[in-house]
């Protein structure tokens, strides 16, 4: 017959069906133990507070916007440049004041307009990579 029945018509302990299921919630947790994500350690810099109590110069550099409209025209923080499409001459100029001044860690952004041809963009790539440029980025 199919399970052990005494004369009382007890069944007993059934072991099997136990391990079945125990077999099954660890192969779950198992699968499940390798989803998690992993914690990732930041990178952050603390400022450093000199030993005889005087708080640092804790100023923070702005970024450089650079537009670019549709006719290829270069603005500064909002100020049109004088420059020609060939010649970036007073965009370079200006990048490397800010660069020597501020250091290479002064931030870029550059946003072309959608409709600024690819040219152009790149022309103001290789200034800033000309000038110095580290920290460059693309606005939206």
């Amino acid at each position: 017959m199919g399970g052990s029945a005494n004369l009382d018509g007890d069944v007993g302990l059934q072991i099997a069906p136990m391990v079945d299921v125990v077999f099954v919630l660890l192969l779950f947790f198992m699968a499940s133990a390798n989803l998690q994500q992993k914690e990732q350690e930041l990178g952050v810099s603390l400022p450093r507070i000199p030993k005889n109590g005087a708080a640092q110069d804790t100023t923070v550099s702005l970024p450089i916007n650079l537009d670019i409209d549709e006719n290829g025209v270069v603005f500064w923080n909002n100020l049109p440049l004088q420059n020609k499409e060939e010649d970036m001459s007073e965009l370079r100029s200006r990048l490397h004041e800010i660069m020597s001044r501020y250091g290479p860690g002064q931030t870029v952004v550059i946003t072309p307009s959608p409709m600024t041809r690819h040219g152009v963009i790149a022309k103001v790539l290789s200034t800033c990579t000309a000038a110095g440029v580290k920290n460059l980025c693309f606005g939206g």
